[in-house]
């Protein structure tokens, strides 16, 4: 520190004690820490993430909540979504009426490869009622065009069979390529099915998203996108009474349309179905909002011809998530589906 010496005219007091005051306040303040991070950063909105979704919508209830949390997550720019599997077309009014009811008409919806589907469409009732456009997109035309316009950028969120990815795949490997990474919902690696949490674990089952569409589960797991697994393993988490009645009664139009659609699922004859739904395809939307709801694995992951997703030796293929924290998955869920706007 150097002191600047005193003008001639300066009075005969000493004024060095005052110099050096207010050298050390200006030095003090200089040694001051910078606002955090944190406090900078909540007057820049983040970068959303591109997402399309690809899903069964219509049949199970899980669609409907995974949707809805989507919906109403800020962190999602939604692409577009795609209906999978089964009555498609049905699937698209599903999604025209729900996005329109709910504030979200712009969102581009195209239609998937039909299929026979042995399950039942629980939810037609309410997607009668929406309307059909003239000309959707097509499904597999709609996700490799998205993913080279915006290389390296969108995630695909594969929510049902994988009909539309597998021929996606075979259409254009290299276009597929261009997608940031697929985020799915399906297999089992170390877990099956089961009513409970409480009942002892059950070894791995052919899930119903993989044994759909073998050939389509085995072309993404040698596409070369990198792949976050959602297996049994750390899906089954269900929606209890208490945190179901908060949801379905809350009255915003998501849960409104929330409340209708899961009626709708619980009066279709559906002799595996109870009052407190699974909620599978929503634990990868919450991991995507908040990745402590799973850590996951690096595996390599095989489909047999039966459908069942085997670990492999071998270099992984994708990350696989094995438990999720319940809890923290609540925390989001509940938080942002109960929000008031």
């Amino acid at each position: 520190m150097t002191l600047l010496p005193l003008p001639a005219r300066a009075p005969l007091r000493d004024t060095r004690p005052a110099t050096l005051l207010a050298a050390l306040l200006a030095l003090l303040l200089a040694c001051l820490p910078a606002p955090p991070v944190h406090a900078q950063a909540q007057s820049t909105p983040a970068a959303r993430t591109p997402v399309i979704v690809d899903m069964d919508i219509g049949d199970d209830i899980d669609d409907a909540f995974a949707l809805g949390l989507l919906l109403e997550s800020p962190e999602f720019e939604i692409v577009g979504i795609t209906t999978a599997w089964g009555d498609t077309a049905l699937r698209v009014r599903l999604l025209e009426r729900l996005l329109r009811e709910t504030g979200h008409a712009g969102i581009p919806v195209a239609q998937g490869v039909p299929t026979t589907s042995p399950q039942p469409f629980t939810q037609a009732r309410y997607a009668a009622r929406g309307a059909m456009p003239a000309a959707p997109p097509q499904a597999v035309d709609f996700i490799l065009r998205q993913a080279s316009r915006r290389p390296g950028q969108i995630t695909l969120l594969a929510l049902g069979p994988l009909t539309n990815v597998g021929a996606a795949i075979a259409r254009d490997p290299t276009a597929f390529r261009q997608l940031k990474q697929v985020v799915m919902m399906g297999g089992s690696v170390r877990e099956g099915y089961r009513k409970s949490q409480y009942v002892p674990k059950r070894p791995p089952d052919k899930e119903y998203n993989i044994a759909s569409d073998v050939a389509g589960a085995r072309a993404l797991f040698g596409a070369g996108v990198p792949i976050v697994m959602m297996p049994l393993d750390a899906t089954q988490i269900r929606l209890d009474e208490v945190e179901r009645n908060a949801l379905l009664g809350h009255g915003s139009p998501m849960t409104d349309a929330l409340a209708l659609l899961y009626h709708q699922w619980i009066d279709a004859y559906q002799p595996w179905s109870s009052n407190m739904p699974s909620l599978f395809d929503v634990v990868p939307v919450a991991w995507l909002i908040d990745r402590r709801v799973c850590t996951p694995t690096m595996l390599r992951i095989g489909v047999d011809e039966g459908g069942l997703t085997r670990e492999l030796p071998g270099a992984p293929n994708a990350a696989v998530c094995l438990t999720s924290d319940q809890e923290r998955f609540f925390h989001v869920l509940m938080g942002r589906l109960l929000e008031r706007h």
